[in-house]
Order: structure tokens, then sequence, then C-alpha cells
């Protein structure tokens, strides 16, 4: 009891109700807005790392992971904490709110400085991402998970007689902070404010209650603001969090990463006029490039699957003399149907891209210029392509691929029923796969599933290539009357449509799946190893 008095004078009982009510209320303020700030950075966690390591279930379920487990080693140092004095309880959490806003700030710094020497160790996909999350997440996590339980205790402290009223309020309101956090981060945050300024907004509010904190506690002890054994720390900490911000100035770490940070991916439009000679530009969406336009020549394709697809479209439909109607899924640059709108007359492209601002880039940064014989969707491809008519297109083309990641429910059995029905007679589906060189089995599984609805499927592999590879699959009701594409760019990577008996071997090793809507592993079967 005497320690109690010595290090807080002013008692529960010298508090009028109102003071002390008020004191409670900052406690539940603190509590929410904390739990707010921790799932908020759980979500922008997932857009700082998607251009270093893309954006697929191995990264959410990492992320996931390691921020709760920065919560729950946080909770156990809180609840050990709120067994110490109230005035030390008090400055401990306002401490970790600061250390909170502190690691928070540096995160920004160590994304730059860590993820090089991280991606260089040569881990695969799941122990890369394992390690960069863990870097650069588990501490402010760790921080945060630190007040909830001291603020409870100092909170019943204040009423010990609602202590059952004060644990379901402190329960709730942390859970209110958290789907409140969780709903601004997804809904306003990253899309108005972009990742760099919402983590410095959440940085700033651990500082703001970090300090409204150490300010109670000064005014509860009855100790003057600023004493030598505060100003000391005070002035450490200032020069820290100072030295930080500019280390992370020096490093590019506030500037933005992104040409445009919109409700979906990261954009970003880079220039390699200098590398091509002609005005050139490539869209990467987050860490993937999403194709690359020539501004004077539509025509000529940089990258080798497009062109692959282009000389397959070419060779099957040669006698149309370009009278023919395609239904894209994804836009990414818009390469391919811009170049078929401009070669010819009589094209028709319709484009499923679920991000605006992709369609915007694509506008502003790749010469994509408006046609009536262009029409964008932008909306998720299934929910579009069930809108179009039967029997609408003789070509579909399927290019949502992202890094280790392709949307499930655009490459089940299912899915390729629903696109067969929207082909014409003598129509094609054809699509890219990232995969495994030596065990595509992700793009076997495609394969196989194709197979159960299309009576000629194809897998086209180019050479030169390394063990991640980009294969074409073509499903058609019959094959391709080649079985070799010559590429007009680089004649060391022609394509070659992998004969039966190599598919047979592959299929035998992989033993791949028939994808459906109830299960499609597609994260599990894409060559991580």
């Amino acid at each position: 009891m005497n320690t109690r008095i010595e290090t807080d004078r002013t008692t529960a009982g010298d508090l009028t109700p109102l003071r002390r009510n008020l004191t409670i209320a900052i406690y539940l303020l603190i509590t929410g807005i904390s739990a707010a700030c921790g799932l908020v950075i759980e979500i922008v966690a997932g857009r700082m790392i998607a251009p270093y390591l893309g954006m697929s279930l191995y990264t959410w379920t990492a992320i996931i992971a390691v921020v709760l487990a920065g919560f729950s080693a946080g909770h156990w140092v809180g609840g050990w904490l709120a067994e110490k004095p109230a005035s030390e309880a008090r400055r401990a959490v306002a401490f970790s709110l600061f250390l909170a806003g502190l690691t928070a700030a540096m995160s920004l710094v160590l994304l730059r400085t860590l993820s090089g020497p991280i991606l260089s160790l040569g881990f695969a996909p799941v122990p890369t991402i394992l390690l960069m999350t863990f870097a650069l997440f588990f501490p402010p996590s760790f921080f945060v998970g630190i007040p909830s339980p001291a603020l409870t205790k100092l909170a019943i402290d204040e009423a010990p007689h609602r202590m059952g009223t004060l644990l379901g309020a402190f329960y709730a309101v942390g859970a209110f902070g958290s789907i409140l956090g969780t709903l601004a981060a997804g809904y306003i945050f990253i899309s108005y404010f972009g990742s760099i300024r919402t983590i410095l907004t959440v940085a700033f509010l651990y500082l703001a209650m970090a300090a409204a904190l150490f300010l109670q506690d000064r005014r509860r002890t009855q100790k003057a603001l600023l004493e030598p054994g505060t100003l000391v720390p005070i002035i450490a900490a200032a020069v820290v969090f100072s030295g930080a911000l500019l280390w992370g100035r020096g490093v590019l770490a506030f500037v933005e990463n992104c040409t445009k940070e919109s409700a979906y991916y990261c954009i970003r439009v880079i220039d390699i006029t200098d590398e091509v000679g002609l005005p050139a530009r490539t869209m990467v969406l987050d860490n993937l490039g999403h194709g690359t336009s020539l501004r004077d020549r539509p025509d000529i394709f940089l990258t080798p699957y497009i062109e692959a697809q282009d000389n397959l479209v070419g060779t099957r439909f040669a006698d149309r003399n370009g009278d023919i109607s395609a239904f894209f899924i994804g836009g990414g640059a818009y390469t391919l149907p811009r170049a078929w709108i401009a070669r010819w007359p009589q094209a028709r492209a319709t484009i499923a891209e679920v991000d605006p601002d992709v369609t915007a880039s694509a506008r502003k940064s790749f010469w994509l210029q408006d046609s009536e014989r262009l029409i964008v969707h932008h909306q998720d491809a299934r929910r579009a392509l069930q809108q179009q008519p039967e029997n609408a297109f003789d070509i579909i083309v399927g290019d949502a691929f992202h890094d280790i990641a392709i949307p499930q429910h655009l490459v089940t059995q299912e899915f390729f029923t629903l696109a067969r029905s929207r082909l014409k007679e003598g129509g094609i589906y054809l699509m890219n796969v990232i995969d495994s060189g030596s065990n595509p089995r992700l793009a076997l599984s495609i394969l196989q599933t194709l197979e159960s609805g299309f009576p000629a499927v194809e897998l086209w592999q180019s050479e030169g290539q390394g063990e991640r590879q980009t294969y074409v699959l073509l499903a058609a009701s019959t094959p391709t009357p080649v079985a070799a594409l010559r590429s007009r760019i680089d004649p060391d990577a022609n394509w070659q449509r992998l004969p039966p008996s190599k598919i047979a071997a592959l299929k035998k090793a992989a033993a791949p799946l028939v994808l459906t809507d109830d299960f499609a592993p597609v994260d599990r079967l894409i060559g991580v190893q």
C-alpha cells in the first residue's frame, strides 16, 4: 500500500466520480485507438510488401500470423506490467506506445534497407515472406499489444466495484477498434492516403497517445512535467525518432514507391525508352510486369507470351481478315487489345479489368485510345463474362496472373464451362501461367481442368527460360495446325507445343488436379518449393 501511495499520490479514492470516469474513458479511448492502429498496420503491411513479394495467400498468411504473434506477446507483457504500481504501469504503457510509433515509422526504412539482403538470400518464397514480414511488422504489433491489459487493470483500480462491466467494455472497445481499423485501412487510408502516409499517421497517433498518458501520469503523481529524470529519456527518444526519419529520407523510405496506389495495386509506370530505342513503357502491378507498350508500334510485342498469344490468334484466324471479337480477362497495359484494334479495323475487344486506376494508367501512360470497338467493364471478370450473351466471342484471353497468385475462381471447371459457353463455334480460350520449369503442377492442373470441357488443349513453352517459366495454354475444339511459333523479337525465344508424350510424362510426375470452385489450391500448386 505504501508503494502505491508513493508512486501515485492521487489515489482512486481522492478522485471525484467525474474525474474517475474521465480517466477510465481516456483508457478506453487509447485501447480502442491502439487496436484500430494495430489492424491498420496489418492491412497496410500487405500493400507495403507487395512490390517486393507480390500478393498471395502466402503473404496474407504470414502477415496475419506475425501480427497476431506480436499482439499475443505484447498482451503477455502488458499483463505482467498490470501488476506493477499504477504510475509505473502508466509510464510503461506510454513508453510502449512510443516504441510502437517508432517501429511503425521504422518499418518504412527497414522495408527499403532489408528487402534487398533478404531477397538475395535465395530462400524459397514462403520463408522469404515470413522473414521479411517478421522483421518489419512484429515489433510494432508487439508494442501495441502491451497497452490493453495494463490499461484494463488501471481502469479496474479506479472503480473496482465495476470490474465485470469494465472488463466487458475493454474487450468490446478493443474489438470495435479492430473492426474500425480494418474498415478504415481498406476503404479510406490506402485509397486516399497511400501506404506511407497511412503508416506515418498511425505512428503519429501512437506518439500522441504516449504523450497523453505521460502527461496524465505527471499530473496524477504531482511531479513536474520536465525534470532531470524524465528530460534525458525524452531528448534521447526525440533524437532517435528524428534520426530514424532523416535516415529514412536518405534511403527514400518516405518517397512513394508507386506511380499510383489504387485500391487493388501499387501501379508503377516504368519508362524503358533508352533500353528499346523507341518510346516504350512497362506497367508493373505490385512486383510483376503486366505489359509493355511501344507508342508508335503497337504491333510489336516485347513480352514473349503476349507475342505467342498474338501468333496463335493470327495462325488460327488467318482467314478472318481481322474480323474477330475478343474478351480479355484483365487489362494491364492493354497491350493486346490496343494492338488488335489498331491492326484490324473490324476487330472488337471487351475487357474486364477490376481496377479502374489500371485503365486510367493505360490511357494516360500507355497510349490507349478510346474506341467504340473497345468496351471496358470495371468488375470481376467472371461476373462480367456471365453478363455476356452465349456464343459472343471468337477469343477469350485469360491474363489475371499475379506473381505467385492467380484468382482461383478464374481457373476452375465451372469457370471454364462458362467460358466455353461464351465462345463461338471454332473459338479459342488462351491464358498464360507462370510456374516451375521442372514441375509445373499448376499449369498441368489447369490443363487437366480445361481438358474436362474442351476437346483440344495445348501447352506451349518457350525456349531459353529458366526454372521460373511462363506457359501459354490454348483450349479449343480443334488443334492448332502448327507445332512451333517463331518470335519476331528474339530468335532464341521461339515457342513449341509440348507433344502428348511429354505432357503425359509431366502429368505422371506431378499428379495434377481438376480444379473446382470447391477446391482449387492454386497457391500450393504453383511450384513453391
